[in-house]
């Protein structure tokens, strides 16, 4: 066919139309489906639970809405600071609100930021543990009590005429804790608190007792990769009392130390509230997404058995725990996320 010259201009003009206007409908696409063009920012944390948490999410929400995500640096205070006052981050996938707990109430109060569901939904996880096989070759070992009343089945390697628990790192907030216990339970005179150095010292007392099967009494708290390696049971430590367990973590205060279990501390989907306006299909989206302390310690074992990063950690588990995921989106929205992945 022979076009006039008017005719070809016409022809390419609508050919340069159409050819320059598709990313701008594309981005308007994906903000139809995602509900806002604004970029949605994921708090990723310092803890490797929350991490991939906040790629897991980056991930459905980039591939399957179609929306603007970037990820950014965060930690529980200053990320719910920024949230409350800047609206940015616009989630925190994992947000422990026992640390910020007057700060988030007041938020909530004034509207400004909203919980859109639990991250972990049986709770976070505290306290003494022992391997199951120890259990098993000790049946009457269910609480601290009972477990402190047999130290020689848990004895020290440097003194093996006492007993040895593993406690918290040195300066974090579980060692003003897991020493007062120490104390309230009068343990000084059959038993050493032992002092593992750090948390990756910790990791690998437990790691060996494991491998070699050995007893050990330990601290430790959930989810992670830990827990999700190793068959640990928890210890009955009693009931939890907020006001003693306030006093043993408090360096000034001078009441003696008592007896309490450690609490569990709610960990939820923070968000501004903004994204609840703007973009109610993510809010709804974020409705769902809750994992147990059991899954959430699952898929933290491939990070560290394979040294992986948060954006590994999270695509394996994409690919591996598509039952899990996939029930929070659609059939559609899935398709996306799977053939980003594949």
């Amino acid at each position: 066919m022979i076009l006039k010259s008017g005719g070809i201009a016409a022809a390419m003009a609508v050919a340069f139309f159409s050819v320059s206007s598709l990313p701008t409908m594309a981005q308007d696409e994906g903000a139809a489906a995602c509900g806002t063009d604004r970029t949605i920012d994921i708090a990723e944390m310092t803890w490797p639970s929350a991490a991939a948490l906040a790629h897991i999410h980056a991930k459905i929400l980039e591939a399957g809405f179609g929306c603007d995500v970037a990820i950014v640096t965060g930690d529980t205070v200053p990320t719910t600071s920024s949230m409350v006052t800047r609206g940015s981050p616009a989630v925190a996938p994992e947000l422990w609100t026992s640390t910020v707990q007057d700060q988030w109430d007041a938020a909530l109060a004034e509207g400004s930021v909203v919980a859109l569901g639990g991250a972990i939904t049986d709770g976070t996880i505290e306290g003494w543990f022992i391997p199951r096989y120890t259990q098993e070759a000790h049946p009457e070992i269910v609480s601290a009590e009972t477990a402190i009343a047999n130290p020689s089945v848990f004895p020290d390697p440097e003194d093996s005429s006492k007993g040895r628990i593993y406690s918290c790192p040195p300066g974090w907030g579980c060692e003003l804790a897991t020493t007062a216990l120490f104390d309230a339970y009068d343990m000084s005179g059959a038993w050493n608190l032992f002092s593992p150095g750090s948390g990756g010292a910790l990791d690998a007392s437990i790691a060996r007792a494991f491998t070699r099967e050995e007893p050990i009494l330990f601290y430790y708290w959930g989810p992670t990769a830990i827990l999700g390696k190793f068959d640990a049971v928890a210890l009955d430590m009693g009931e939890t009392l907020p006001e003693v367990y306030a006093c043993n973590t408090d360096p000034d205060c001078n009441e003696p130390a008592g007896v309490t279990a450690y609490p569990s501390s709610p960990a939820i989907v923070g968000a501004a509230a903004w994204l609840q306006e703007e973009a109610p299909v993510i809010a709804e989206y974020f409705t769902k997404v809750g994992l147990t302390n059991a899954e959430i310690s699952e898929l933290l074992v491939y990070g560290d058995e394979n040294q992986a990063d948060a954006a590994a950690t999270a695509e394996n588990f994409l690919k591996t725990k598509e039952d899990l995921w996939s029930g929070w989106v659609s059939p559609e929205v899935a398709e996306k996320v799977r053939a980003s992945i594949s």
